[in-house]
């Protein structure tokens, strides 16, 4: 399988750019899945299409076993390229893979490649889950929904890592990703003139109240052992200088790792907006919609990706990167078989591809596809044989 991905090392390459110059938004990667569709066609993989734009496919084992799923995600983000100088830059105004999604599709179609090439000497099958709308944290729910992980015995992923170097692996037992909540808050006063404040309850000051207080939810009612973030990302209030506010709007994110942590937030948003608008005079509503789950890599599972990346590339290549408080819907997969999902390095300096992922400059480090590419077919591999 190694000397196949490096065969296969200029297409891996040729195909990551082709889906870079042309990034599809989540639920939208209709020509993305055409593409991999007639790529496993080429192939001879048998596989379906999922509504409206996931794939399914599935690599059958020569050998009676175990079913494997690997995933990739395909969908690209409402940002703009600031890369103008790449001959492989995005195509389309205002929409760019600025998370490395690009990346994961075409390891994964090389993985599966070099996987079929040896399909009678498998013990068990491969599932190619390519997954649609990771970016909105609806997408993975919906592909198990449509049978993507029935008859699997264990689920494995990765994802393109800008914050470190390239080749390194990295995936730890336990948490890897956060848990990732959306909430919004309407408060509902009293509006009327900018010059006859005693006639009005100003939604702007009980919004602005509600926003420096509540911040208090973590640093005074949680454990600090239990890590937590509450942001607070738009405020929508006043519609003109001299008209006290009747109304506002308050968006933002929450993100942990523990399940209790999370319920205590959700109780507490709510409790902090109702004793905030109670002090003006004022009415709260609060909408929590539950996202991603948190990521938690199984330990054997962990254990195993590090020896297969220690095996195949050099102990040294292992790294130890913190859990991150970013979301990753890869965990709907792990709520019904357990997995692991691993980081892979693309960041150098050398080539200026250490931005942070989501802005417009991120790019990966293409030295770094052919380790992913290998992760996927060689994790596959080792968890047949095992």
């Amino acid at each position: 399988m190694k000397e196949a991905i490096q065969k296969y090392g200029e297409e891996l390459t040729e195909i990551r750019r082709k889906l870079h110059s042309e990034p599809e938004l989540s639920w939208e990667e209709v020509n993305t899945s055409a593409f991999v569709s007639e790529y496993l066609n080429n192939l001879g993989i048998s596989h379906r299409k999922t509504e409206p734009t996931g794939v399914i496919a599935e690599i059958k084992g020569g050998k009676a076993g175990k079913t494997v799923a690997l995933r990739a995600d395909m969908d690209a983000l409402s940002v703009v390229e600031l890369n103008k100088d790449l001959s492989y830059a995005s195509k389309e105004e205002g929409k760019m893979h600025a998370c490395g999604h690009d990346a994961h599709t075409a390891m994964l179609l090389i993985a599966a490649k070099a996987l079929n090439d040896i399909k009678d000497e498998l013990p068990g099958n491969v599932r190619l889950i390519f997954q649609p709308a990771e970016e909105v944290g609806t997408g993975a729910k919906e592909m198990v929904k449509q049978g993507a992980v029935e008859g699997v015995d264990h689920a494995f992923g990765l994802h393109i890592w800008s914050q470190m170097p390239t080749h390194k692996v990295a995936c730890s037992p336990g948490p890897s990703f956060a848990s990732a909540d959306i909430f919004t808050v309407t408060f509902k006063g009293r509006g009327g003139h900018g010059a006859m404040p005693q006639d009005c309850i100003d939604a702007a000051i009980v919004a602005s109240s509600f926003v420096m207080n509540v911040q208090s939810v973590v640093s005074r009612t949680i454990d600090p052992q239990h890590p937590a973030v509450v942001t607070v990302g738009k405020m929508v209030v006043g519609t003109r200088f001299n008209v006290i506010a009747e109304n506002a709007v308050i968006e933002g994110t929450v993100r942990c790792f523990d399940p209790e942590t999370r319920d205590h937030i959700d109780k507490q948003l709510q409790v902090y907006a109702e004793n905030v608008a109670n002090i003006y005079g004022a009415v709260a509503e609060v909408d929590y919609i539950r996202g991603t789950q948190a990521v938690i890599n199984d330990g054997y599972s962990a254990k195993l990706v590090q020896k297969v990346a220690s095996e195949a590339f050099g102990e040294e290549v292992i790294y130890d990167e913190k859990p991150t408080m970013g979301g990753e819907d890869f965990s709907f997969y792990l709520d019904e078989v357990p997995g692991s999902f691993a980081l892979v390095g693309a960041g150098n300096p050398e080539k200026d591809t250490e931005w942070a992922h989501h802005h417009g400059k991120f790019n990966v480090d293409e030295d770094g596809l052919a380790t992913g590419a290998e992760l996927y077919a060689q994790f596959a591999w080792a968890y047949l044989n095992e």
